[in-house]
């Protein structure tokens, strides 16, 4: 179909054929009258009711101007009023939604990154419907400080002596950045200038924060001294990022935590790491490659440790600041710090998922992005024969359905070229092409979202919830049965 492109052009020049299609177009009242008259859309107010039949209207006429195809379906009343009554519904459905991920990556930036516990869910809905101690210490009856909800705790997990949050990572590297070296010089190694997902730079955030960048090393090799011969009386902070997106693999040298920290004791010059994806367990017993953790950090001597909530930790987005109180306190103290806070869902969200790291067990269980990860390759295998016979069974005549072994990734911009062994389910549509499958699949009620490899559509079984199969098994019956209108 033609209306999803937004905008309209004035009617400069028309032949006859489309000035006979201009004429068919009926007006807004008809199309109020025939959408009210129709009683499907009775939810939607009228207001808006009528801005979307002049939106689509207006979008009639331009297509008209570019596609002829478009007249056929003007000229069909009763099709272009089923379409209008389409469109409406869509621009009017909530712009976030639901969807199934069948990529197999687990952190997925564009579908929501981490997914939250289940007991995280009434933890929300409580915050979220009454009025709640946010800022309200309950011993002294006197306002309080909502950091006190989660600060224990992230000391107690991380052995750091304080910790702050905000809305984060890069908001909490700008914000450590701005406190302790704003007009100072902060020396990072050339190989760790990263750049993540929505030009998140390093370079970037250091130029906002008031601090001057000074980069040693090369790209592939920083030695000790590199740091020793660039510290000058203008220097103010050491700075190490993880580089937890990409790898510098070959002919490779980065000095390491305890070389930094004790060039900074030496200088007395305090040493941060942005550790980024923010794991609290280490994840190398499932077959990925040792990550640093928040408590090696912390344990390390380093007096700033800044990580991620939404990432390996598997919690709301959040950007968490653990380390020496007597830096944590100054950026506290920071006036941007209040630009920066998190509200009340956020802290109740990070509370709850915290509390489930006191039993690594329990973490491991009930935290979704880290049961994905633990998730056997046996229990995916079985799991992926028994979707195959189910599309077979009901879709045998539209589409080869195989059973693949495949790789899930932790995505997030964590553990690069690191891959879990997983399994997926392999469609091969017979009357469609693999773009056209993909996109219907896009449009439907709950959309799936797939993995194109090799002209087949693969659904990893690693990143689809066991209660979500029925699901995908219904968006693949609309999106496979012949003669589906295309709405694109």
């Amino acid at each position: 179909m033609f209306f999803y492109v937004r905008g309209a052009q004035s009617i400069l020049c028309m032949d006859s054929q489309q000035q006979s299609v201009f004429r068919d177009i009926p007006s807004v009242n008809d199309c109020m009258g025939w959408l009210v008259a129709s009683g499907t859309l009775d939810d939607i107010p009228l207001q808006r009711l009528k801005f979307c039949v002049r939106h689509f209207l207006d979008i009639v006429r331009q297509s008209i101007q570019t596609n002829r195809k478009t007249g056929a379906i003007v000229s069909d009343r009763q099709r272009l009023l089923e379409e209008l009554a389409h469109f409406v519904r869509q621009y009017h459905g909530l712009g976030l939604r639901r969807v199934i991920n069948g990529t197999g990556v687990i952190v997925h930036t564009n579908m929501g990154r981490s997914l939250l516990p289940m007991g995280t869910m009434a933890t929300l809905r409580a915050a979220a419907a009454h009025y709640s101690n946010l800022e309200l210490n309950l011993d002294t009856g006197k306002r309080g400080s909502r950091y006190h909800h989660v600060e224990g705790l992230l000391c107690e997990l991380t052995g750091a002596e304080s910790a702050l949050v905000v809305n984060n990572n890069a908001a909490a590297v700008l914000l450590a950045l701005e406190t302790l070296a704003s007009g100072k010089e902060v020396i990072v190694s050339r190989g760790q200038l990263v750049e993540i997902g929505g030009s998140f730079r390093i370079p970037d955030i250091m130029r906002r924060s008031g601090a001057r960048l000074v980069e040693v090393g090369t790209t592939n090799r920083t030695h000790l001294r590199d740091y020793q011969q660039a510290i000058t009386d203008d220097t103010g902070l050491l700075l190490r990022v993880h580089c937890s997106n990409y790898r510098i693999i070959g002919f490779t040298s980065e000095v390491n935590d305890a070389e930094l920290i004790g060039l900074g004791k030496k200088h007395d010059l305090p040493v941060m790491e942005d550790l980024g994806s923010g794991c609290l367990i280490d994840l190398s017993r499932f077959g990925l490659a040792k990550e640093p953790t928040v408590q090696e950090a912390v344990a390390g001597g380093m007096d700033i440790v800044t990580f991620s909530g939404d990432k390996l930790l598997g919690g709301p987005q959040a950007g968490i600041l653990v380390g020496r109180k007597y830096y944590i306190d100054q950026i506290k103290n920071n006036p941007l710090n209040r630009a920066l806070r998190i509200d009340k869902l956020t802290l109740a969200a990070l509370e709850s998922v915290l509390r489930l790291y006191l039993d690594e067990a329990q973490a491991l269980r009930e935290i979704p992005t880290l049961a994905m990860i633990a998730l056997p390759e046996a229990v995916l295998a079985e799991r992926a024969r028994a979707l195959c016979e189910q599309c077979h069974v009901l879709l045998a005549d539209y589409a080869v359905f195989t059973v693949q072994r495949t790789c899930s990734q932790v995505g997030g911009g964590a553990m690069p070229e690191q891959n879990l062994a997983s399994w997926a389910v392999a469609v091969e549509p017979i009357a469609l092409k693999i773009s056209q499958l993909e996109r219907r699949l896009r449009q439907t009620s709950v959309p799936v979202i797939g993995r194109v490899e090799a002209d087949r559509l693969l659904f990893d079984l690693r990143t689809i919830a066991a209660d979500e199969t029925d699901i995908l098994l219904a968006g693949l019956q609309a999106a496979l049965q012949p003669g589906r209108d295309e709405r694109t």
